[in-house]
């Protein structure tokens, strides 16, 4: 039996959404293993793995052939392959065209738009669900061969073969046979196809239960879309020829048209789009004279050195045809300033005074003296990324407006694809599988967000809540197999938070579109294979911390408080106190515990301490032991030295420690005379953590052109060795300072106007490290009165007043948008005078009035909150019953509004508390280091970060009404209590350990972990 050049036309990869059980790569490998010299990609719908499958398959020594399995209107499956780039670009259009006008979820393909877009298409006749054959199974004979002469009519005789599967199913014998009949009678060729939905036969399982999941099933259920056998796996040739004897012609078909297709993705494109410029002025000459304008505003006066930084930076952008791009950038920039919308350039875009003198950043790298190779290189090549922050309430204003300015046909968001984690896998495979939903929920609940699907079974030995549980692990087995083997699988198409797509053409030419959840359009493609491909992302990024700016702002105009923001002291004495002490809660990136920690250790006295800090608390330094080198350094308590004195001016402002990445390239470029673009390579393979023979390579390098330049050998191996031991830890200068100076403003504000800004940000929660009771109590800690709602007073969100902060309407848990409104309508005519008034006018639900009642928002109606209720509820007053007891009060405030305005939980057990030797916080901040204690308090975010050592710390924080106090857990007291932090919601807990002083700040590690009883209204303390 000849096979020669046999390939896959009809493959589904896990783009297929739940209907493709293997890899990309696992695909392409074993079609390489049985030799086949190419292979199609014929996924539902989509092109979505059409980038990887291209990058993976060339990889492999094989053709990368495009398609797609179509759905027709009616129902039908049609299967798609791209001769050329012109049926790239055709199936592209119809894929488009088919999601975008009919249902989300329920793409279909006209029979007009088939014809408008078969340029460049071959079309075979599809599985079982296709025209042809559906027809044929159910015995239509005659309407079978009126779709295949349909659609012989639209692709012709050259591009439409008729498609024999043999899957060893009832009727595949007839099927063929009047398939081949239908050919012969038509004169159209067949060919031999697998439609292979997973690698080996041994995957078929977990296609199986991707069905059952897809198709709202179980394992002992039938459903007609589940397979009956395991023969849908990626055959050799000779299998299937074993299996259609009878046709060997067909089989040469299949070879001489796999032959004939071409790889068809875009190649060498320019799709970003034109900038629209003035008559007679090209992009360049346009970012050219805009460069030079903002250069003059920003500096006045332009030096040689600078001017040559300038000159320098164009040449690059010009050369790699960016300029249209970075117009594209300063357009969005420039709109957002018009309309008083706050944004800013972040991450390495901060290293190019191009952006900076456009006003694209407010970094200034110049006087920085950031590199701006660790952006954009002659030798790098890359496309910039150039990340815009933008208060969130007006980032879609901005991505509308995009889409105006370059046509909604040119701009489309960037897709996401959420994937099979620990989580997910146990949930949607566990419920296929039959296992108890209770159980599974539990199991799930257990798991850490950070647990992989293929390492659930790993984290079952070192993670307390899931090795100290009573989960039937035995129970399990099977679900973890399967689990592993969908780790990192797509689940379903999704939406990138900030990632827009611009191009130059219509995008459907270039990739299908389609309508997420949201109702946006987004492209099939993720971020990395739209970049891939040669498209050009914008990230217009939401930052709620920018509205908390902008509302805090207007709260104290509307005061007559009014601030100048942009121009600020950097220098505010009272908040660098306020850092040095490390009350950081609420300000922005400084509020972590680790944060805060740090800064009541670094005695930040700058904003380049500032900087420093934001690069030095990040999973790699702390990993890099590049911490306490640091601190000590900076505090005067370890000598600052430099291997080369030539390396001073790199590494002065970091205390010799190589903190950031720029710095690598500087000290690449000094010592072993490199390019920039170099030293940018050399930093970029340590920072990816490429092979040990790459590194060993690029080191020898470095070494012998640094001994060439005149330095001791001994010296540049050490040099090489420190930055090699660093690189991969560090972090990029140009987003720490772009991130700073927002740091220091918000701290500013927290500083000299808390009131203002804890309104603020209160009312545009979620936001930040902590939810909303912390921020309250921080309130309470800076001096600020947190008044309680009121029905005559609060507005729809947090407001100031008289120096105290209201908490708004909004706050109380079930009030929407449509009640609120009719309860502040009709309260602008009057303010509500009694509970009957309410009852008639706000429209208040007796639920609601409840809550009202009890959250405090109907005191002006009487102070007995219980004698309230019972007037609302007999509909007239003077119930003569007790009031709620502090405690009650406090405790159905906290149900009802997430905290308390009258109190927190933990006051109304203190005199327990004393009774049994549990000290407050506040008293344990005055403690002495090593001091024994045991202390109460809700804890606060609790999280497990990467170490040095590679052992498991947790870190979380506890409050209680006096305070706030960090604890550490070490892995033997963590994995003995760690499932009292990790399991659910934890309440109150007591923490026994000693005392820990380091520099200002205070914590306690923890030597033992207890949960306390959670309080409600009525209940006693207990252990």
């Amino acid at each position: 039996m000849k096979t020669k050049g046999f390939a896959h036309l009809h493959v589904h990869s896990p783009f297929s959404l739940l209907d493709g059980a293997s890899r990309i790569e696992d695909l392409v490998q074993r079609a390489a293993e049985l030799g086949q010299p190419a292979l199609a990609l014929t996924d539902h719908n989509n092109l979505s793995g059409a980038v990887r499958f291209t990058r993976v398959a060339r990889a492999a020594g094989i053709k990368p052939i495009l398609g797609a399995e179509v759905t027709l209107e009616g129902g039908y499956h049609l299967t798609l392959l791209a001769r050329d780039s012109r049926g790239y670009r055709s199936l592209c259009r119809l894929l488009t065209q088919s999601h975008l006008t009919h249902p989300r979820g329920y793409p279909a393909a006209s029979w007009e738009s088939l014809s408008a877009h078969r340029e460049g298409l071959v079309a075979l006749s599809g599985c079982r669900r296709g025209a042809v054959s559906a027809r044929i199974l159910a015995g239509r004979l005659a309407e079978a061969r009126a779709s295949a002469e349909r659609l012989l009519g639209i692709f012709g005789r050259k591009n439409f073969y008729l498609e024999l599967i043999p899957g060893l199913l009832p009727g595949d014998r007839s099927l063929h046979q009047a398939l081949a009949e239908l050919g012969a009678t038509l004169n159209i060729r067949l060919v031999i196809t697998g439609d292979v939905h997973y690698a080996r036969k041994a995957d078929f399982y977990l296609h199986d239960l991707f069905t059952c999941v897809r198709t709202l099933t179980t394992v002992s259920a039938l459903h007609l879309e589940r397979p009956l056998n395991a023969e849908n796996y990626l055959k050799a040739g000779e299998e299937l020829m074993a299996l259609l004897p009878e046709f060997t012609w067909a089989m040469a078909e299949t070879a001489a048209l796999a032959a004939e297709l071409e790889p068809s993705l875009p190649e060498g494109e320019a799709l970003f789009p034109r900038f629209p410029t003035p008559p007679g002025e090209t992009a360049a000459e346009m970012l050219r004279r805009l460069t030079y304008e903002g250069a003059q505003r920003r500096y006045g006066r332009l030096t040689a050195a600078l001017n040559e930084r300038l000159e320098r930076e164009l040449a690059v952008i010009s050369r790699l045809g960016f300029a249209d791009y970075f117009l594209v950038v300063w357009d969005v920039v420039r709109e957002a300033k018009e309309r008083r919308i706050r944004c800013a350039g972040r991450g390495s875009a901060a290293d190019s005074v191009v952006s900076y003198c456009l006003g694209i950043t407010e970094v200034d790298a110049f006087r920085r003296e950031l590199l701006f190779e660790r952006f954009m290189s002659r030798e790098r090549a890359e496309r910039p990324d150039i990340d815009l922050d933008i208060d969130a309430r007006h980032r879609d204003d901005l991505a509308d407006y995009l889409t105006r300015r370059y046509g909604a046909d040119k701009v489309a968001a960037v897709a996401t694809y959420n994937t099979f984690q620990g989580r997910s896998a146990v949930r949607d495979l566990g419920k296929v599988l039959e296992l108890e939903e209770a159980e599974l929920d539990a199991l799930a609940k257990r798991l850490p967000y950070f647990v992989t699907a293929d390492g659930i079974r790993a984290a079952r030995e070192r993670v307390p809540e899931l090795k100290n549980s009573s989960v039937p692990w035995e129970c399990y087995e099977q679900l973890l197999d399967f689990c592993a083997a969908a780790a990192g699988l797509p689940r379903h198409l999704g939406t990138h938070l900030g990632g827009l797509v611009v191009a130059r053409e219509p995008l459907a030419n270039l990739v299908p579109l389609q309508r997420a959840a949201k109702g946006v359009v987004v492209t099939q493609f993720d971020k990395d294979d739209v970049e891939d491909l040669g498209l050009v992302k914008l990230d217009l990024l939401s930052l709620r911390t920018f509205g908390a700016v902008e509302e805090s702002l207007r709260t104290l105009r509307t005061s007559g408080q009014p601030l100048d923001y942009d121009r600020l002291p950097l220098d505010d004495k009272a908040t660098f106190r306020m850092l040095q002490k490390g009350r950081t809660i609420g300000v922005f990136q400084l509020e972590s515990p680790a944060q805060r920690a740090l800064q009541s250790r670094l005695g930040a006295g700058n904003i380049e301490d500032i900087v420093a800090s934001l690069a030095l608390i990040r999973p790699g330094p702390i990993k890099g032991n590049m911490v306490e080198p640091y601190i000590a350094r900076r505090r005067g308590e370890e000598e600052v030295s430099y291997l080369l004195p030539a390396l001073r001016p790199v590494l002065e402002k970091t205390y010799g420690v190589v903190l950031f990445q720029e710095q690598v390239i500087a000290i690449a470029t000094i010592v072993a005379g490199f390019s920039a673009g170099e030293a940018d390579r050399l930093r970029r393979v340590m920072t990816h953590a490429r092979s040990q023979a790459e590194m060993a390579a690029i080191g020898r390098e470095f070494v012998a052109r640094a001994v060439a330049r005149g330095v001791a050998e001994e010296t540049a191996q050490a040099i090489f060795a420190t930055i090699a031991g660093y690189a991969s830890y560090g972090f990029c200068e140009a987003h720490a300072a772009a991130f700073a100076t927002t740091a220091y403003k918000t701290a500013y504000l927290m500083c000299h106007h808390p009131a203002h800004y804890l309104a603020a940000l209160l009312s545009l929660q979620p936001m930040g490290f902590y939810p909303p009771w912390v921020l309250v109590g921080e309130a309470r800690r800076r001096g600020v009165q947190v008044l309680p709602p009121d029905v005559n007073k609060s507005a729809a969100q947090y407001t100031v007043e008289g120096g105290a902060v209201r908490v708004g309407l909004k706050q109380i848990k079930g009030v929407d948008e449509k009640v609120l409104k009719e309860l502040l309508a009709a309260r602008s005519n009057r303010p509500y005078t009694s509970l009957a008034d309410l009852k008639e006018r706000s429209g208040l639900s007796a639920d609601l009035r409840e809550r009202f009642i009890l959250s405090g928002a109907c005191s002006a109606f009487g102070s007995n909150r219980r004698a309230l209720l019972w007037e609302d509820k007999l509909g007239r007053k003077g119930a003569a019953v007790a009031d709620f007891s502090q405690t009650d009060k406090i405790l159905l405030e906290w149900d009802i509004l997430g905290f308390s305005p009258s109190g927190h939980p933990l006051s109304c057990l203190r005199p327990r508390f004393r009774e049994q030797g549990i000290r407050s916080i506040c008293d344990v901040l005055r403690l002495s280091r090593g001091r024994e204690v045991q202390v109460a308090g809700l804890p606060i975010r609790p999280h497990r970060p990467p170490t040095r050592s590679g052992r498991t710390v947790a870190f979380f924080s506890l409050e209680d009404e006096t305070g706030i106090l960090d604890v550490t857990v070490f892995e033997d007291v963590y994995r003995r209590d760690g499932q009292m932090l990790f399991s659910g919601t934890p309440g109150p807990l007591l923490v026994q350990g000693h005392v820990e002083r380091r520099g200002a700040g205070v914590s306690v590690t923890a030597a033992r972990i207890q949960a306390l009883t959670k309080i409600t209204p009525g209940t006693a303390y207990q252990e």
